[in-house]
C-alpha cells in the first residue's frame, strides 16, 4: 500500500536565511521560502525547529508553525526571524504545499555553523546575501 503512494520530488522551491538590517539599524537574520517555479504554490505549511548539541547537552527549541495561503510564481515569503545563538544547532524547516492539487513536501536542514559569512551568496529573487538550500 505504501509503495503505491507516489511522492513528487520538490523542485524550484528553496529556503534561505538572509542577513538584513532591521528598523533599528541592527543586523538580523530572517528565514524566507522562495518559489522559483513558474506556477504559484498554495496551502503552504512551514514547521520550524532547532535541535542539536550545545555545551555537551542536547538542546531542542520550540516548534513553530506558519501557514501561508499562496506564494506567487517567482516570489518569496518571509517565514520568521532566526536568532544567531541558534546557528550552532540544526535549523530544520519542513515545508508542505500544493501545486496543481498535488501535495508536495520537503525538509530543509541548515546544519550547525552553516549560516555564516563564508557561505553567503546572493539569494535569487530577494537579491540579498544569505545561505540558501534548494
Amino acid at each position: 500500500m505504501k509503495k503505491d503512494i507516489k511522492i513528487p520530488e520538490v523542485q524550484d522551491v528553496a529556503m534561505a536565511v538572509v542577513q538584513e538590517t532591521n528598523d533599528l539599524g541592527k543586523d538580523v537574520w530572517n528565514a524566507y521560502l522562495l518559489n522559483l517555479k513558474d506556477v504559484e504554490i498554495y496551502g503552504v505549511l512551514v514547521t520550524s525547529k532547532g535541535y542539536g548539541q550545545k555545551d555537551g547537552e542536547h538542546v531542542k527549541t520550540s516548534t513553530l508553525r506558519h501557514f501561508l495561503d499562496r506564494i506567487p510564481s517567482k516570489s518569496y515569503a518571509k517565514i520568521e526571524a532566526v536568532m544567531e545563538n541558534l546557528f550552532g544547532l540544526n535549523n530544520e524547516f519542513w515545508v508542505s504545499f500544493y501545486v496543481n492539487a498535488v501535495i508536495h513536501d520537503k525538509k530543509y536542514i541548515f546544519l550547525p555553523e552553516t549560516i555564516k559569512d563564508d557561505n553567503l551568496i546572493k539569494v535569487p529573487i530577494i537579491n540579498k546575501l544569505g545561505v540558501m538550500i534548494k
